[in-house]
């Protein structure tokens, strides 16, 4: 499924002069901002340039659609989160993992973020451009994930880098599958810095899988 556009509440003149943002509801082909671009290559056939995660799902989509509240991350919850049963929500880090504090029960929206310049992944957007490519498409892959404690449950360090190489790119070892038919829309980066008020101007292809 592709949409063009980006939905909007009450757009009006809002990022006037921009193009599509994100994040958006992938449930909905509502949108309202006409300027279009081409979507990016494939993401095989592009370098993968950073790997990150956002706390709570930053887009809603049919298997992430509870409201997590206006607190520091906002964002939504997979809908499965409270058929958790006590042992899938025990941590066995007892608050003391690596991953920023994440611990079961949380839901995480990954991003492998890949870029047509010739670069190798590192931190941050930056990471993304060089000096000789500075205007390169970009296509973000996405996956919600409800984090569990279950030794049966799929690890992350499958979709990881770890220095994978395919056809001479930079590639993630694999991304998820099974977690329904990708939706592939226009829009821009995310984060803190933009805002319904402070728009994105960077040009971004998405393909956002609509279950956890």
């Amino acid at each position: 499924m592709s949409l063009g556009i980006t939905s909007q509440v009450n757009a009006g003149d809002l990022c006037k002069g921009f193009g599509p943002q994100t994040p958006r509801d992938i449930s909905s082909i509502a949108g309202s901002n006409a300027r279009l671009f081409t979507f990016a290559p494939s993401s095989e056939n592009m370098n993968l340039c950073n790997i990150h995660f956002h706390t709570n799902a930053e887009h809603k989509g049919p298997g992430f659609s509870v409201f997590a509240g206006e607190g520091k991350y906002g964002g939504f919850k997979c809908n499965a989160t409270k058929k958790l049963t006590a042992l899938e929500l025990k941590d066995p880090t007892q608050g003391k993992g690596t991953c920023r504090g994440v611990k079961p029960g949380d839901t995480i929206e990954v991003h492998w973020v890949h870029t047509t310049c010739d670069v190798k992944p590192g931190e941050g957007l930056g990471s993304c451009l060089s000096d000789q490519c500075a205007n390169p498409q970009l296509r973000v892959e996405t996956q919600v994930f409800l984090v569990v404690n279950d030794p049966k449950a799929p690890d992350f360090g499958s979709f990881a880098y770890g220095g994978n190489m395919a056809n001479g790119l930079h590639q993630a070892k694999s991304l998820p599958t099974g977690t329904g038919d990708p939706v592939v829309f226009s829009g821009s980066t995310t984060g803190p810095s933009y805002t319904e008020e402070k728009c994105s101007p960077i040009q971004v292809t998405w393909r956002v899988r609509p279950a956890c």
